[in-house]
């Protein structure tokens, strides 16, 4: 009866925690109400044989990842694409006729491409297993009344944990008492400086980044010390409803994969069907079922582009390359066309559009504003009154405001690999930073002015206060005008904390004058609409004999020294690239887990935009949307603040709702969702976190805003480079098989075999192929706005070109072959010469759409480049030479392929009939350029 009563009691208890966890309550209940609900006592904790029943009942305390495709299945999902299917076939198709060195080169193409895709691309478990390390940790909590310390999985509802200064918190915890408690949560809200703690109950809809009295399964203790009650373990957590979203994110085909889906299995219909037809009609001629196979096979072999899947993972690995170079390393091949074709970019803020340096940029002393220019923790910069820079001399209560800054405070800075880091609180290392900048050096102020006491900052207090002893052997001259050899205390904190204390202030001379409050009150409000966040300063002369700090000791009578306004500053190459993105059409939005005033001006500060506004909507404001608001509001908004990671989804769902290409950047925990849902997911590889990385197409070396810019257009330069590819490839498969397809309807020879075709198909169109895959960037490329998502892969304009071009081969094929064949009566020699027209026209319509035409062009206009832009396709040409001279003038080659070798005369014939091309290339690019 016992064990039936506590299992109901337990049942109770999970469901009516299970309804507080859903509401979203257990921030807004008091402490008596946490242990009545979970039955728990705040002296003892659990004791064994509760925990045990509760670990039977709710479980451990982990992520579980589902269960994974076995590395075959994942392999062979590989080849489930229609591209491929055009390689499978084309192999098959030659195994069919014995040719089966050939067959099994087609197949090794396709399982190269398998290959590279197998390895390249992760699945949505490695994300989760990712996002169950992350919270995986040791826990020290209160059991039997002891404290003792076990492994986080092992933590049930109603546990009371310890926390203290550099501590990962096990599970989610309603904190109950807390010391100068601070909690890390960046890598759950995206907030990026700690969050002060405390046990009061907050607002039911308070948003999660502000639930001052809960600590979140993840995140990092950065000071102080606090306990708390385990309210969620496991999938609960807020971590644990992230790996269900992880789970549930929809895995999106890239627009390129959806585009050659189309494509290919158009391409395969329009094929045999064809081919059907000219069995058919062959037959109905007369001829024999076998020399009709053959036709049908030449056909097929000859409309099949085998080498189009080969060159199109050539190009996207050459993107892959280019970027890796720009800070981009890309996980999944696709994703480099993806971004090129992004008509949304979600970016978040710290870090990515800014430095992810406090910097102080703004001061207040004395009446007077003073500018501060240098970014980030280097002594490097100024301070300017009226942009001219000060003397220190005649600034007294700046450099008084810049010595509290200096003295109260717990942090260092430190010089690594050249690069400046500060060892503490982000906002105290830039108030030292301040002071570095004009030649305030803390460790001589600390040697004159020794640290006697301190009162750490208290969240229920909002400052922090130091005394420090008078030096009696240098008698300095302070902000009042006065010789002291007092003690001074330091007092640094909030507007609201300071100001009240504060019953004078010094003016710009050093006088003493009664404070002015409305007046400070204005500059604040000014600062704050910069979206600098604001500290205040002041100070207080004790005797000298005292040597003890207390609250009561700066209640009042405080002298008002000044203000010192700080922001995560953007980055200057950010504010370009931008720039850059909007000129190119791609809308920018900011997604940030920050204050929506700070967001709303790093936004303004860097241009960003719609239609000449910077809308701002709230995590709050989403929540209480429905579907139809959020799409207008995720249209309209330029900077979205305070959102939950459900919130993110919604705006990454809602923004492809309307047709957008959506990249999403991030690197918390809280990111992982929303990128793994986006077109492409861009982690960040410095300050993102495994399971950022894990959910993401694409990481950024660099954390930088920029580099998103430069791999869009490293993308939009891989589309460009394969269309050209395709529209290079297309129509020499149109040639011939419009050849051998009128051939049979007009029961002609063949012009050429299909053996042949494969040569020109497999080697020679790859030799000239991959090297557009080379092609640098356009200097239009980002002046241009992005392609329509549903414009298909081949365009009316491209597929005019593919046609006319196709017509020219067919013509150069077809009439090559006819008049050789009727002058001379040599099949052989007529094939070959047939095959070396074609290519001569093919090397000219290369050199029309690639970059070393217009360098050709330009030289004999006067105008000088670079000849190593094209450096790929002069190789491209040169080895296509080579090969073809191979091809007709070698006996063993003659033997394989029933070609024949070609004097100089007829070498010249063939290079004169491929001249017409020039013409016919030029017509097509006046209007359908391809660059």
């Amino acid at each position: 009866m016992d064990a039936d009563e506590n299992n109901y009691k337990l049942k109770n208890m999970r469901v009516e925690s299970e309804e507080i966890i859903q509401s979203s309550q257990w921030h807004q209940l008091s402490t008596n109400e946490i242990t009545r609900h979970l039955e728990t006592d705040l002296e003892t904790g659990l004791n064994e044989s509760e925990v045990a029943k509760r670990q039977s009942h709710f479980g451990a305390n982990e992520l579980k990842a589902k269960p994974g495709t076995s590395p075959i299945v994942k392999f062979l999902q590989q080849f489930n694409q229609p591209l491929l299917y055009i390689l499978l076939i084309a192999g098959a198709i030659k195994a069919i006729i014995g040719q089966w060195v050939n067959a099994w080169v087609i197949w090794g193409v396709t399982l190269i491409n398998a290959i590279i895709g197998f390895i390249q691309e992760s699945k949505a478990e490695s994300a989760i297993a990712a996002l169950a390390s992350s919270v995986r940790t040791n826990a020290t909590i209160l059991r039997n009344g002891k404290k003792i310390q076990v492994s986080s999985t092992e933590l049930v509802p109603g546990d009371i944990v310890l926390l203290a200064s550099g501590d990962k918190v096990p599970a989610d915890l309603r904190l109950v008492q807390t010391r100068n408690l601070q909690i890390n949560e960046s890598a759950l809200t995206g907030e990026s400086i700690a969050v002060e703690k405390n046990s009061q109950p907050v607002n039911p809809d308070i948003p999660l980044a502000e639930r001052t009295n809960m600590a979140y399964a993840g995140s990092f203790v950065t000071f102080g010390t606090g306990s708390g009650i385990v309210v969620a373990i496991g999938e609960a957590t807020e971590t644990g409803r992230l790996s269900q979203l992880i789970e549930q994110g929809t895995s999106l085909k890239t627009p390129l994969t959806r585009k050659f889906d189309k494509f290919s299995r158009t391409l395969l219909y329009i094929i045999l069907g064809i081919a059907a037809l000219t069995f058919a009609v062959g037959l109905g001629y007369g001829n024999s079922w076998a020399e009709m196979f053959e036709a049908a096979v030449a056909f097929a072999v000859s409309a099949i582009p085998e080498g189009l899947p080969a060159v199109v993972t050539v190009t996207l690995a050459i993107g892959v390359s280019r970027m890796a170079r720009r800070h981009a390393i890309v996980r999944k091949l696709p994703a480099v066309e993806t971004l090129g074709g992004a008509t949304v970019i979600c970016s978040d803020k710290t870090g990515t559009l800014t430095e992810n340096q406090m910097t102080v940029q703004g001061i207040y002393a004395g009446g007077q504003y003073y500018t501060v220019t240098g970014v980030g923790y280097a002594p490097s910069g100024e301070i300017l009154l009226n942009e001219q820079q000060i003397d220190l001399n005649t600034s007294p209560v700046l450099v008084e405001c810049l010595i509290a800054g200096l003295l109260c405070n717990d942090t260092r800075l430190e010089q690594k690999d050249e690069q400046w880091q500060v060892i503490g609180d982000p906002t105290e290392g830039a108030l030292i930073a301040a002071a570095n900048k004009v030649g305030i050096n803390r460790s001589d102020l600390e040697r004159e002015n020794k640290r006697l006491d301190v009162i750490p900052f208290e969240s229920d207090f909002q400052y922090m206060a130091t005394l420090h002893q008078g030096n009696n052997n240098i008698r300095r001259r302070d902000a009042i005008n006065r010789v002291s050899t007092d003690n001074t205390i330091y007092v640094k904190g909030s507007v609201e904390a300071i100001l009240k204390r504060c019953q004078l202030q010094v003016d710009a001379e050093g006088e003493i004058i009664p404070v002015q409050a409305n007046i400070v009150h204005q500059q604040v409000n000014a600062m704050a609409q910069q979206g600098l966040r604001v500290l205040a300063f002041a100070k207080k002369d004790v005797p000298s004999s005292q040597n003890s700090l207390d609250h009561v000791d700066i209640e009042s009578n405080l002298i008002f020294l000044g203000l010192q306004g700080m922001i995560d500053p953007p980055r200057s190459e950010a504010i370009i690239a931008v720039q850059a993105c909007q000129e190119a059409g791609i809308q920018v939005k900011m997604i940030t887990g920050d204050h929506a005033v700070t967001a709303q001006a790093i936004a303004k500060r860097m241009g960003f935009n719609k239609n000449g506004e910077v809308m701002a909507f709230t995590g709050q404001q989403l929540a209480q949307m429905d579907n139809q608001q959020l799409k207008t509001a995720v249209e309209d908004g330029v900077v979205f603040a305070r959102v939950a990671p459900e919130q993110k989804l919604r705006i990454v769902e809602a923004l492809q709702s309307k047709g957008e290409i959506v990249a999403m950047t991030g690197d918390g925990v809280n990111d992982a969702p929303a990128l793994k849902q986006a077109d492409i997911g861009i982690a960040m590889g410095g300050a993102g976190t495994e399971v950022a990385k894990e959910a993401s197409d694409m990481i950024l070396t660099d954390d930088n805003f920029a580099s998103i810019q430069a791999a869009v257009e490293e993308g939009r330069t891989v589309y460009r480079n394969l269309l050209k590819a395709i529209a290079f490839i297309l129509p020499v498969n149109g040639g011939e098989s419009m050849t051998i397809l009128i051939s049979v309807l007009f029961a002609r020879v063949l012009p050429i075999l299909s053996l042949q075709v494969l040569w020109l198909n497999m080697v020679n169109s790859i030799a000239m192929t991959v090297p557009l895959a080379f092609e640098p960037s356009s200097k239009r490329v980002m002046r241009q706005p992005p392609r329509n998502p549903r414009q298909p892969l081949l365009s009316g304009s491209l597929i005019k070109r593919i046609a006319v071009i196709s017509v020219f081969n067919w013509i150069l094929i077809f009439g090559m072959f006819e008049w050789i064949r009727q002058t001379t009566g040599n099949i052989d020699s007529s094939r070959t010469m047939a095959i070396q027209a074609l290519v001569a026209g093919r090397v000219f319509y290369l050199l029309s759409i690639s970059k070393l035409g217009a360098i050709i062009i330009d030289t004999i206009r006067g105008v000088k480049h670079n000849i190593s832009d094209a450096y790929a396709i002069i190789i491209g040409i040169v080895a296509t030479i080579v090969l073809q001279i191979i091809f007709s003038q070698w006996s063993l080659m003659n033997n394989l392929f029933s070609t024949a070798p070609l004097n100089l005369n007829q070498w010249l014939i063939c290079i004169a009939a491929g001249l017409p091309m020039i013409l016919v290339a030029a017509l097509v690019n006046r209007f359908d350029p391809l660059d």
